[in-house]
């Protein structure tokens, strides 16, 4: 398999919020999306979530508290714990997680 270009992926989708799912690694699915400024309700997950800002910036509430997670971060959302994005965030986010409904 070659090597992703996870930015140039990104810029072509085409919608903010739109991920991609790349690949799997167990029961885990990796995405790339580019975010759009627009704020997305909140949502909770059965299974940990990690969000790794490839470029750009996060901004978040988690359990009710403000996160900003800036390009080279990473933010893990525990299992059940509600979050929200908030509008700003802006670049390129890579996910990992269960798919619901998955292992």
């Amino acid at each position: 398999m070659s090597p992703i270009n996870l930015l140039k992926t990104a810029a072509g989708l085409p919608a903010g919020w739109r991920s991609l799912i790349l690949g799997e690694v167990g029961p885990a699915c990796v995405k790339v999306l580019r975010m759009d400024e627009l704020p997305i309700a909140e949502e909770r997950h059965d299974t940990t979530e990690a969000l790794l800002v490839l470029d750009g910036r996060l901004e978040l509430t988690v359990a009710d508290r403000a996160v900003t997670v800036n390009a080279g971060e990473l933010q893990m959302v525990p299992a059940g714990t509600g979050h929200a994005v908030r509008p700003g965030s802006h670049g390129v986010l890579v996910i990992v997680e269960v798919e619901e409904g998955g292992p």
